[in-house]
């Protein structure tokens, strides 16, 4: 339908986002001045753990001990060096009592404690050079990170005959939160120039391809004034920063590559600029705000877990989703409309080559492929399926651990602390459990209950306990780590022990357990929100019922590679020479899931993009392989492209020297890689293949609800349709089979695929 100018009517939406593309631009440019104002400092206000459940035992265990018994959960460690003298020694022993005195009389400072006061053997290392003063900085982290920043000076290096370096819990976190600043620069650094030369390789204008980047820049400075709002209400990692940037510039770029791409597809069909940009909207536009709804419910599922690590992912990943959606679709048309066909100026590619390609061979050799997996479907289904599984394999024999100073370098101040003491001094001193003892006991039953627990397996030793009116605490020491195997089950053990008294488990091991069994409690809903939810979205889209199984089917499927690399490369070490990181021989319980929501959704993104070209050739022709090959051709190129520079934000993002991070980035790097260039280019056109047109059946009820509320396009017409709802076929063909076909290689197949650029 067309007006009297023969100018198809535009919609309310476009309408609304093109009637004064100025002023829309002039104030997206206002707000996002503000937003920079607004966001400024936020990473100085978020923190540096959230890997606990706030509800479990262990959390409440500590922070229990923190208010009666400071001096059992010391944070901060000062290992003092004696040089080749004994900590024994007279000047030693004074200088370490004057720095222990001057600590307690710090502001912000409790429970200072020393071997020098204790006689502890394991506060001395076995050479007898090296001691531990130990003090509990107060506060949130906040507080703990300025404390922590104004005493540093003073204590750290040399005092007399002793020098001091400065570890402990508080130190690791406040190394990290300024490692990860520091990094998330240099990444931003090495990721906008990279993006915009490849943006200007895929697109070859360069006005076309600061659109993307523009995009990408207003979502992620939207996305830190709104993290700044959350950290007044809420705790927020520093480690969302890192997702900030990436799906920022990602799915920013993903979005208006799209975009961009279908509207200059559209003005090389001779279409005026207006109505080029409502037939995007009304195309590309739809499917945007689609994928962005998928890749928004994969990251919602972090919110039904209690660890504010994973709730700051979904936070920072929703926000920046929304913005980067809302940027695409509201001020990207602006640009475009004002743009007009200047958005192909300064075409730089015509460097390097004469003429321009034509509108209707691109693509074609995407097209080719494509006929060529579903010539032979099964095979490539097979070999594909069977490969991917393989790449998985090594995540069978994932170990699950906490982060610790390991994530650090290995010249971090406080890793250099913490791994003296694991190799230098008996009994792992803050490895231990603390078990919290609660209600009125006389001395005969504490006693006894110590029995009962050193007589416990992997118990090395029992300290305490320390009493303080009606509560107690023991200290127990376990063999080996302090969080393996053996120690995540005399947590157990520990728990199951009868007692006269309350009891509630704490220390690095109990945390891991209660954090892992979290997660296992959460898990099969957080994967039954995003699947359902997926399948409904895929089916307004498509309006199949196959189709949205196969969609969530195989997005699992090609995650695969990334966690059986995870584990081979970050838990068993492999490469670590040459990725910069210290192995600690486990994955930290939350990676997993953060790594799986976060890939999940940007391979929906990818798959949005595929059946959505799929679907409309199919509107048109009711071609099943021709459809399947047209999608291909139109995307495949686009969709790798975007792949690509996800892949390069994300590796800029690995370059990080925390091994979280770096494992956060490289993978869903591989992840979006394989995905784009062996799940989308070969699994789905070979697994739609072997489906044939039953891919495209619903039941009569879900035909008409998808009629109602499901995705359809204005401007295309549908084919006529049988009584079942399948497409009318060639009405010459006695048997009720489709036209097949044309060979994609031939003439005939070649003009009947490019007709329709």
């Amino acid at each position: 339908m067309t007006d009297v100018n023969g100018t198809p009517p535009q919609g309310g939406w476009t309408r609304f986002v093109t009637a004064r593309p100025r002023l829309s631009l002039l104030v997206a440019l206002l707000l996002t001045a503000l937003a920079v104002v607004a966001g400024s400092g936020v990473a100085d206000r978020m923190g540096s753990g959230g890997w606990e459940d706030p509800d479990a035992q262990s959390t409440y265990a500590t922070k229990a001990l923190e208010r009666e018994f400071p001096a059992s959960q010391p944070n901060l460690l000062l290992l003092v060096d004696s040089g080749g003298a004994s900590v024994d020694d007279p000047s030693v022993a004074a200088e370490a009592k004057r720095l222990a005195a001057r600590l307690a009389d710090e502001r912000g400072v409790t429970g200072v404690g020393s071997y020098w006061q204790s006689g502890a053997a394991t506060l001395k290392a076995r050479d007898g050079h090296q001691a531990l003063i130990a003090a509990r900085l107060t506060g949130d982290e906040t507080a703990v990170g300025e404390t922590l920043d104004r005493l540093a000076p003073s204590f750290r290096g040399t005092h007399g005959p002793v020098e001091v370096e400065i570890g402990g819990p508080v130190a690791v976190r406040h190394e990290m939160q300024s490692i990860i600043q520091e990094d998330l620069t240099r990444a931003e650094l090495i990721a906008l120039p990279v993006t915009l030369v490849l943006l200007v390789m895929v697109f070859g204008s360069a006005v076309a391809a600061l659109l993307p980047l523009g995009v990408g820049i207003v979502a992620i400075l939207g996305t830190n004034a709104v993290l700044r709002g959350l950290t007044e209400l809420t705790d927020v990692s520093v480690f969302a920063m890192n997702l900030t940037t990436a799906l920022g510039l990602g799915l920013a770029i993903d979005y208006a590559l799209f975009i961009v791409r279908r509207y200059r597809e559209e003005l090389a069909t001779g279409a005026e600029p207006l109505a080029a940009v409502g037939a995007t909207l009304r195309t590309a536009g739809r499917t945007v705000l689609f994928s962005a709804l998928t890749v928004a419910v994969s990251l919602a599922a972090m919110l039904l877990f209690p660890q504010y690590f994973l709730r700051s992912f979904a936070y920072a990943g929703i926000a920046v989703v929304l913005l980067a959606a809302a940027a695409a679709l509201i001020l990207l048309p602006a640009a475009l409309v004002l743009l007009g066909h200047r958005v192909n100026a300064l075409d730089l590619r015509r460097l390097f080559r004469r003429g321009a390609a034509e509108p209707s061979r691109e693509g074609a050799g995407w097209g080719r492929l494509a006929a060529l997996v579903m010539r032979r479907a099964p095979v490539f289904a097979v070999a594909t399926a069977v490969g991917l599984v393989v790449l998985g394999l090594p995540f069978l024999g994932v170990k699950f651990g906490t982060a610790d100073d390991r994530q650090l370098p290995s010249s971090a101040e406080s890793h250099v602390v913490q791994q003296h003491i694991r190799d230098g001094f008996p009994g792992s001193p803050g490895g231990g459990l603390e078990v919290l003892a609660e209600g009125r006991a006389s001395a005969a039953q504490y006693a006894a209950y110590k029995e009962r627990i050193a007589a416990l397996p992997e118990v090395t030793r029992v300290e305490g306990p320390l009493v303080n009116g009606d509560s107690a605490y023991f200290t127990v020491l376990p063999e080996g780590e302090a969080v393996d195997e053996p120690a995540q089950r005399l947590v157990d053990d520990l728990r199951a022990v009868d007692a006269p008294f309350d009891t509630k488990v704490t220390g690095t091991a109990a945390v891991l357990v209660d954090s892992k069994q979290a997660i296992a409690d959460r898990l099969p809903w957080a994967a039954g929100f995003i699947a359902v939810v997926t399948l409904f979205l895929v089916f307004l889209l498509t309006g199949s019922v196959l189709i949205p199984v196969q969609a969530v089917l195989l997005n699992a499927l090609s995650l695969t590679a990334m966690f059986g690399a995870v584990v081979w490369v970050f838990q068993d070490g492999h490469l670590s020479g040459l990725l910069g990181f210290t192995s600690p021989g486990s994955i930290e319980t939350t990676l997993p899931v953060l790594m799986f929501c976060v890939a999940f959704g940007l391979s929906m993104d990818y798959g949005v993009f595929l059946l959505s070209r799929i679907k409309e050739e199919y509107d048109r022709t009711g071609r099943h392989q021709e459809a399947v090959r047209f999608g291909l051709q139109r995307t495949g190129g686009l969709i790798t492209a975007a792949a690509v520079i996800l892949a390069v934000v994300m590796v800029a993002i690995g370059t990080s020297r925390v091994t979280n991070t770096k494992m956060l980035g490289l993978g869903i790097a591989l992840a979006v890689l394989m995905d784009a260039m062996v799940v989308r280019s070969l699994l789905v056109p070979a697994v739609m293949r072997l489906t044939g047109r039953a891919t495209w059946w619903a039941p009569a009820p879900l035909r008409r609800f998808h009629e109602r509320f499901g995705l359809s396009e204005e401007d295309t017409a549908r084919p006529a349709t049988t009584t079942d709802g399948r497409p009318d076929l060639d009405p010459d063909d006695p048997d009720g089979h489709p036209d097949p076909d044309p060979d994609p290689d031939s003439d005939l197949g070649r003009d009947k695929v490019e007709a329709r650029g």
